[in-house]
């Protein structure tokens, strides 16, 4: 077998990221994938810009309207007792963010091996979603 002309057949994903470089990359082209990964992320990434607008609305929107009816007397809040219940939530999450549970680093393991193996058609995504974002 001559190497030279087996480096030729082999694609550049394959040199690059080994012959496991995955099922999309061996179905299709670099530019389907690159095409599939780009408008799914584009899709993504307005969806995401577009609720993300609205939940900021709807969360200030609320603030804004718990606090005028705070201050025009409708609603008491008893702020001590909220700031007391924040920080109790924030050190529950401190405590469970320190180390990861089972299921959670078998989800990062899954998600890592399948950027592996489509790692162009998840490039396509990710600069997909930052266009879809900036859109």
């Amino acid at each position: 077998m001559d190497l030279a002309e087996h480096v030729k057949k082999q694609r550049w994903w394959n040199k690059m990221f080994g012959n496991n470089s995955g099922p999309a990359a061996e179905k299709y082209s670099v530019a389907t994938q690159l095409a599939i990964g780009g408008v799914t992320g584009w899709c993504a990434g307005y969806l995401f810009q577009r609720v993300g607008k609205l939940a900021a609305s709807a969360v200030g929107g609320g603030f804004f309207l718990l606090q005028i009816a705070n201050h025009t007397g409708y609603i008491k809040v008893d702020w001590k007792r909220v700031e007391r219940d924040v920080n109790k939530a924030k050190k529950q999450l401190k405590l469970n963010a320190e180390k990861p549970s089972k299921e959670v680093r078998t989800k990062v393991d899954e998600v890592q091996s399948f950027v592996k193996k489509n790692i162009v058609l998840t490039g396509g995504f990710a600069g997909g979603f930052l266009l879809g974002l900036a859109s």
